[in-house]
């Protein structure tokens, strides 16, 4: 029901941030929340940070104090601004939105955040 495309991904230096987006279109379904996933190699996908629809957010440990999840309805789109970016954020960051009662899951084709020197 919901197409969702991330941008924002690239190559940076420890410390540095960026802000990825992900861009939902096409869709007749509501949308009871969206989150960020990240996928390093030979590790699990891995939930890096959500937003509802009313927007209570939800940030995994790890990122907390660095990452930010946020949102613009009137545009469609979901944030995830990454300050203090460490090595080990290095991975492929996914969009991810849910319908309610977890009836429907879309994915994002991922977006790849490499922090290295």
């Amino acid at each position: 029901q919901v197409q969702l495309v991330e941008s924002g991904g690239g190559l940076v230096q420890p410390g540095e941030s960026l802000r990825l987006s992900c861009a939902a279109s096409g869709s007749g379904s509501s949308i009871a929340g969206m989150g960020w996933y990240r996928q390093a190699p030979g590790k699990e996908r891995e939930l890096v940070a959500d937003i509802s629809s009313g927007g209570t957010t939800d940030l995994a440990e790890f990122v907390k104090g660095r990452f930010t999840i946020s949102k613009d309805n009137a545009k469609n789109t979901v944030y995830l601004q990454m300050n203090s970016l460490k090595p080990e954020d290095t991975a492929v960051y996914f969009c991810s939105a849910r319908g309610y009662f977890d009836s429907w899951r879309s994915w994002g084709q991922g977006t790849q955040v490499t922090v290295s020197s």
